[in-house]
C-alpha cells in the first residue's frame, strides 16, 4: 500500500499544512493552535515524534537554521501529495456521510 494513501492522523495533518512555510519546532505548535483555532494543541513529544516519523517517510526535510539555530523543516512533493490524498480521502467520508443522511432526511 502507498504510504501516502492511508489516512492521516490530526496532528501529523497539522504539522504538514504548517510546513508549507518553513519553520522551527515551537514555529509549528504555535501555528497549528491558530489555524485549529485552539482547538489542538500539540505537545513536544507528540510533535517530535511526527517530524521523526514524517522526515523518515520524506516527506519533510530540514531545510537549516532559524537565527536561533532552532531546526526548520518544509514539507516535501511526496508531503504535499499526502495532504492532498488526505483531502479527498476527507471529502469523500463527507460525501458519503451526506449521501447517507439525506436518504434519512438528516440533512
Amino acid at each position: 500500500m502507498n504510504e501516502s494513501k492511508g489516512a492521516l492522523t490530526e496532528a501529523v495533518y497539522y504539522i504538514l499544512i504548517s510546513l508549507y512555510t518553513p519553520l522551527h519546532g515551537y514555529g509549528v505548535i504555535q501555528n497549528v493552535e491558530k489555524i485549529s483555532g485552539g482547538r489542538v494543541r500539540l505537545g513536544a513529544g507528540t510533535l517530535y515524534g511526527a517530524i521523526n516519523n514524517l522526515l523518515g517517510k520524506g516527506w519533510i526535510i530540514e531545510c537549516g537554521e532559524s537565527g536561533d539555530r532552532k531546526k526548520e523543516y518544509i514539507i516535501t512533493e511526496a508531503g504535499k501529495r499526502a495532504v492532498l490524498d488526505e483531502i479527498d480521502r476527507l471529502q469523500e467520508l463527507l460525501d458519503n456521510g451526506r449521501q447517507v443522511l439525506k436518504q434519512y432526511k438528516e440533512i
